[in-house]
This record gives structure tokens, sequence and C-alpha cells, in this order.
């Protein structure tokens, strides 16, 4: 009797197996291809480059004597000391003339002492200017000549996340620096009002390179090339209230395109605003075969339980496939 009730127990796992396998194999991989359009919109458009620095002084120098041999009488400023550009910093005994400041700044330095006697060329001090800054950012060789001086730059800080600094490009590399097979161009930009700023803090610098107001823009997968002619389909919805929104019409326009950001392109002729274009399909994929496997091999478990009188295995996993469109 126990010999037929092994056998039945035996067809049951093996027929279940089996069936499992079967729906594992039979199960295909569906695919939906998401239907994505987007609306020609009217407004500011704007292109602008960003790089990454940090901030710097404008103004950092070693103050050198120009006089040979002559003897300090006093030094007049300690470290820490503010002075202007024209303050004596240094007298000599023979009434040579004096080293002055050569800018605005703060005294950061100081390597000479009274009575001390001075070489031409020698450094006595080092000012900084911390009142007037300056970022310095890399920017990629493809686009540095986009980059012109005196154009409008929004500064982001690190350390004040909140707070958007303003500045001017003033000035260019003339020669780039190479790495990894990318070269890029230093672009210093002077800060217009750089309160609270310290000299090191990381900054990202966004350079606006083209601006137009009232431009006609899609997104710039939305239009498409062919014959070197750029065109857009354009859709029109069903009027039939019965239909999905998927049966209107479309047509195939001929544009002509203008400035372009990462992301937006204009269009200056062939279409107008409020009308709705198709952007490339986006196909989403997505299989139960794992989730079926694991099914599978946890009901087997729970049966070795069952025929061999152990504890099932423990453990097991779950998976998620996302995607993300765009409308």
């Amino acid at each position: 009797m126990k010999k037929w009730i092994w056998i039945f127990i035996s067809v049951l796992v093996i027929g279940f197996v089996g069936f499992q396998y079967y729906k594992s194999k039979t199960m295909s991989t569906e695919a939906t291809a998401q239907t994505r359009t987007a609306v020609v919109q009217q407004g500011k458009l704007e292109v602008k480059i960003s790089g990454s620095g940090t901030v710097q002084p404008v103004t950092s120098e070693d103050i050198k004597s120009t006089i040979d041999n002559d003897e300090i009488d006093e030094v007049l400023v300690s470290v820490g000391d503010t002075v202007s550009e024209g303050d004596e910093l240094i007298t000599f005994t023979d009434d040579s003339d004096p080293i002055m400041a050569p800018s605005d700044g703060k005294i950061t330095t100081i390597s000479v002492t009274d009575g001390e006697r001075l070489t031409n060329g020698q450094v006595v001090a080092h000012l900084t200017d911390y009142k007037n800054l300056q970022t310095v950012v890399q920017v990629d060789e493809l686009d540095i000549t986009k980059i012109k001086m005196k154009q409008t730059v929004s500064i982001s800080v690190s350390a004040y996340p909140e707070t958007t600094f303003t500045g001017k490009v003033s000035a260019i590399a003339a020669e780039g620096t190479s790495e990894n097979g990318t070269s890029t161009f230093a672009v210093t930009v002077h800060i217009d009002q750089p309160k609270n700023l310290k000299v090191g803090m990381s900054t990202e610098a966004s350079i606006l390179t083209q601006s137009k107001e009232n431009a006609l823009y899609v997104p710039v997968d939305g239009v498409y090339t062919s014959n070197n002619e750029k065109y857009v389909i354009v859709t029109a919805a069903s009027t039939d209230s019965s239909a999905n929104a998927s049966s209107g019409t479309s047509q195939q326009k001929t544009v002509k395109t203008g400035i372009a950001t990462d992301d937006y392109v204009e269009i200056t002729e062939g279409v107008t605003a409020g009308e709705t274009i198709q952007l490339p399909e986006l196909t989403t994929s997505s299989s139960t075969s794992n989730q079926q496997g694991g099914m599978m091999r946890g009901n087997m478990g729970g049966m070795g339980a069952m025929t061999g009188g152990g504890m099932p295995p423990s453990g097991g996993g779950q998976g998620t496939m996302g995607g993300k469109g765009g409308n």
C-alpha cells in the first residue's frame, strides 16, 4: 500500500514540475510600444554651456623688492592687515622710495623684518584680495568656440545651494589641457557680488551663449532627418469620441531649425505653436520567466520537504524592471 502512495506522490511531483517547465518555456517576453507626443511650445529659448571650477581671488600676488642692498627701517604692516592700493608697506633707512601696496587686499604673509637688507626681486610679502573674486571653470573643446568675452554667467556654489550668483566671462585660455584624449579650456568668470564666498569653494557655471525670445521649439528627438531634409510628424486627434487616442491622423512636415540646447531645438519654419508632434516610441519589455522559475523552485522545495521529511530551503529574491518615458 505504501508503495502505491509513493508512486502517486511521485507522479504528482513529476506532473507539477513538467507543467511549470512548460509554462516557463512558453512565457514570451512582452514588448509594448509607448506612444509619445509633445506640443510645439513658444517662449524664451536659451543655450547655455556649463563648466565646473572653484572660487579664486582676482588678485593674489607676491610683493617684491625692486632695490638692492637697502636696509629696512620699518615694516609698517602685519599679517591680516587690510591695505589699499598705494599704502606704504616698508620704509628704508636711507630714505629710498618705500615699498607700497600694488592693489587693494589683505596681507597674508610677511617674510622680512626691521633692519634686514633686501636684494632686488626678493619677496617681502603676499597680498590677496578676498573681496574681488572669480571662478575658473573648465569647458570642453567642442564648446569653447562658443564662449565670448563678457557673456552672462549664472553660478551655483555647493556651499550655498539656495543662492544663484552672477558674473561675466573675463578671460578665455588660449591653450587647453588634454586628459584621456579630451581637451578642456580654462574660462575665467568674474563674480559680480561674491558676498560670503570663500576661496576654494566648488562652483558650477552656466554660460549663456545664445538666447531668443518667442521661439518655437520642440524636443530634440522630435525632429527627424532624411536625405538632408528635416521633418516632424504632426498628429491630429480623432474627432470620433468612440475611437481611442491613437487613431488620429498624422502628417509629415518639412521644417527648418535654429538654435538648440541639449533638450530642445528651435523650429524656424514648418510648424505653429500648439501643434502636437510625434516622438520616437519607447519600447518597454517585461518577462515573468524568472518569476515563474522562482515559483517552480520554491514549490519544488516544498515538495521536497513533504517527500523527504526535511525543512524547505529558505531565502528568495524579488526583482523589478522599470522604465522612464516622456510625454
